[in-house]
């Protein structure tokens, strides 16, 4: 909402400004900019840095919206508006820029790899306080969201699992203790806690680190037995070994490396 964008960007511009920036004791006058992107990639975070004129004295035309290809030299956008404020946001608006495109263009290969043959999910492995924002850029690269908290869906991991005498244990209590409309996952080391956790009434099963062997059994388990559940894989997913998980049939594969391994892309800001 634009109301927690607004506070993301105020706490990452006084990140940058501190107590002011210097700056703006030489400059009074109006001006003219753009970003040039200086590689290839998807865009990601014009749908925050559009909100920085509600914080500045700025306005912008868009060449680029959230989502699409752009190619080195292309032009993402114009600013105008007071120097000032204009400098006062380069930096914040740049970070944004690259930190969320690098997001995008990394799920963008892994979905393009996949051929639209499975959904791509991302993971809690975000940075503190950018959840939201590195999730944002990952759906822009055409990933589905995973869980966004411990409040969306119910994942039953080995450390909440071995708290428990089985499987059919866990889920049992989950069901009689959690909203109705929850969903409930297993995250599932072996094939036989695979089918266990099937046969416990589990809504979704994530095949944790298996080999591909093995998952192509589970989903051969799921096809004759629990049609409605949903098979999930994820451990060690690459864009080197993504389309081995497309032969095996499986529904949706996971991974951290969307978020965590992407890096910056490249873009710079010049004055007309």
């Amino acid at each position: 909402m634009k109301h927690q964008i607004i506070d993301f960007l105020k706490n990452a511009l006084n990140e940058d400004i501190g107590r002011g920036d210097l700056a703006r004791r030489l400059i009074n006058k109006n001006a003219k900019a753009f970003i040039r992107a200086k590689s290839s990639g998807v865009v990601a975070g014009i749908e925050y840095i559009k909100h920085f004129s509600d914080l500045a004295d700025v306005k912008f035309d868009f060449n680029f919206q959230d989502g699409d290809l752009y190619k080195e030299g292309d032009i993402i956008l114009e600013i105008y508006g007071n120097a000032k404020d204009l400098l006062s946001i380069e930096r914040t608006m740049l970070n944004i820029l690259q930190h969320a495109s690098g997001i995008a263009s990394n799920a963008y290969e892994f979905v393009k790899l996949t051929e639209g043959k499975l959904k791509i999910l991302d993971t809690r492995k975000t940075r503190p306080g950018l959840r939201i924002f590195e999730k944002y850029a990952a759906f822009c690269g055409g990933v589905t969201n995973h869980r966004l908290g411990l409040d969306d869906c119910l994942m039953l991991k080995d450390t909440h699992l071995a708290l428990f005498n089985s499987i059919e244990e866990a889920v049992k209590i989950a069901r009689e203790n959690i909203p109705f409309t929850t969903k409930i996952e297993i995250e599932a080391e072996t094939v036989q806690m695979a089918k266990d956790a099937m046969r416990a009434g589990a809504d979704i099963v994530m095949c944790d680190n298996m080999s591909f062997d093995e998952i192509k059994e589970v989903v051969e388990f799921r096809n004759e037995n629990f049609k409605g559940v949903f098979l999930e894989a994820s451990g060690n997913v690459t864009l080197e070994n993504i389309k081995n998980y497309v032969q095996t049939g499986i529904d949706a594969v996971s991974s951290g490396a969307i978020i965590h391994q992407a890096t910056f892309k490249d873009f710079s800001m010049k004055m007309k």
